[in-house]
């Protein structure tokens, strides 16, 4: 497994190096960020058994904290951009911390409720705040430094450094340090207490567990990671709105990647994210070829139309196959050929 990981570490760090295209390297990076934001949530969903509908607000936290940084405060800087990565991080650790503190005395479903009442009030008051926020037209940030040189900045490996290349790589290096404190995390003695929690909390309980504060603290990292996402999202996009930072659909993404990656695996997130975000880029793509080919065909206009039928099928598929998402079944198969 750990091969496997060297191996996709190696193939996302060389996609810009090998001369790839734009749309390429941005699919790279978008599955690296989403893969990021998932685990996160597996934390929470697959290592503590907490439901949560609202942790992709915590992502819009970070994308705003840093985007407001850099958009508000004059000419901007690297002083700007990490005090915004840090506001966010601090916004968000507050906010997951008072969440937790009313909500996880409750039954999981009605903790789920809240969480998603409080992911539509962000959206509501992202798009009615608009001086700040800038409404649902968002903000576009500028970046500083080497993150908005414009191609000029020297060759490495023959490839032009441009602020799309430093961006990538800045924001990869996050997105590994993010999973590499998760991985430290999970595998600590409070990240198998949470498991313990998960198996049975009346029995921690019963232990002298205390299972309140070990939730509040998993909730609060996984938030906070969770706004380190935004952040990197934010450098890289560098448009932030409602809708692509703070919308329920990212959170329905999100648990769609969780489960197609396996719940409780961590890395699965990975494998969920390069399924959704790949179908969601090529299905179109292949459909309009297919229209192409045949044109003025009726079933080819009715076939491109329908792309997200496509998208519906191949999930079916994969929940059938992989009934514990394609990491954790194919870990229960391994572990059943090691036991025999």
């Amino acid at each position: 497994m750990s091969y496997l990981r060297l191996a996709a570490l190696a193939a996302f760090a060389l996609v810009p190096l090998l001369g790839a295209s734009f749309q390429v390297i941005d699919l790279a990076m978008k599955i690296a960020l989403f893969a990021t934001l998932v685990a996160s949530y597996d934390i929470l969903i697959g290592y503590t058994g907490i439901v949560s509908f609202g942790h992709a607000m915590f992502f819009g936290v970070g994308a705003y904290a840093v985007a407001l940084a850099l958009t508000r405060f004059g000419a901007p800087t690297y002083g700007h951009l990490m005090a915004g990565v840090l506001a966010g991080m601090a916004a968000g650790a507050v906010l997951a911390v008072v969440i937790a503190t009313f909500s996880l005395r409750v039954r999981a479903i009605f903790f789920a409720m809240i969480t998603l009442a409080f992911a539509e009030f962000a959206v509501i008051l992202a798009v009615q705040w608009s001086e700040l926020t800038g409404g649902e037209d968002g903000l576009s940030p500028r970046l500083p430094g080497l993150l908005a040189v414009g191609g000029d900045g020297g060759r490495l490996l023959g490839v032009p450094i441009s602020s799309r290349l430093v961006a990538y790589y800045v924001v990869l290096a996050a997105c590994l340090a993010c999973f590499l404190a998760m991985a430290r995390f999970v595998h600590s003695p409070l990240g198998r207490t949470l498991q313990a929690i998960r198996d049975n909390a009346l029995r921690a309980e019963a232990l002298g567990v205390r299972t309140f504060a070990c939730q509040v603290a998993a909730t609060t990292f996984a938030s906070v990671v969770a706004t380190v996402v935004g952040a990197g999202y934010a450098v890289w996009v560098r448009y932030v709105n409602p809708e692509s930072t703070l919308g329920v659909p990212i959170m329905l993404d999100v648990l769609l990647m969780v489960i197609i990656g396996g719940i409780g695996t961590l890395y699965g997130g990975l494998v969920g994210a390069a399924f959704l975000v790949t179908a969601r880029q090529s299905l179109p793509y292949l459909s309009r070829v297919g229209a192409a080919l045949f044109p003025g065909s009726a079933l080819a206009q009715a076939l491109t139309e329908r792309w997200l039928l496509y998208f519906g099928v191949l999930f079916i598929l994969v929940v059938f196959f992989f009934p514990r998402g394609v990491l954790g079944t194919l870990r229960q198969a391994s572990a059943r050929r090691g036991s025999s």
